[in-house]
């Protein structure tokens, strides 16, 4: 197989996951900023910041492999979370408690998309020495934090938004 043939899916595969990661940085920083609970603002403005650095994180990897950015994809993941707010969420003039499930779950379904891309390269980066190992590791460990974080909110917002369990 050419190098060319090789680097085709790479440039895809990467492109597919900078698109989600404009997004869901966009995502996280709405969230944050709309959250009610100040501990949980706080959080979410952490998590923020951390997908932020692992998008910035996945271009200079890009970079290196010599892959190009398709600059209209990252407005793509803009986009397609603006227009994920126009989403039903049983209220029209205020915020439902529901919208703050479904985000989360969106969050958590980027995040472990982020994860299994980490893993992925880490299995390229075992024979490509242009990739950092434990860099890629670091960024995989980072993703599981994220996802256990993510997971555990979810838990208590589905107590408290299905069942009516405020504050469990």
């Amino acid at each position: 197989m050419s190098r060319q043939q090789i680097a085709e899916p790479l440039n895809i595969y990467l492109n597919d996951h900078l698109t989600g990661a404009f997004g869901g940085a966009a995502l996280a920083r709405r969230m944050a900023g709309s959250h009610a609970d100040p501990r949980r603002a706080a959080d979410l403005r952490r998590l923020a910041r951390e997908i932020a650095q692992d998008r910035d994180d996945l271009v200079r990897i890009m970079n290196r492999l010599g892959v190009p950015v398709r600059h209209y994809r990252t407005w793509l993941g803009v986009a397609g979370e603006r227009i994920g707010r126009l989403k039903p969420n049983g209220t029209l003039v205020r915020r439902s408690p529901l919208s703050d499930l479904i985000e989360l779950e969106a969050m958590r379904t980027g995040v472990e998309g982020k994860s299994a891309l980490w893993r992925a390269l880490r299995s390229v980066a075992e024979d490509d020495p242009r990739l950092d190992t434990a860099a890629v590791e670091r960024l995989a460990d980072r993703a599981r934090a994220q996802a256990d974080l993510l997971n555990g909110w979810h838990r208590e917002t589905s107590a408290e938004v299905l069942a009516g369990h405020p504050g469990r």
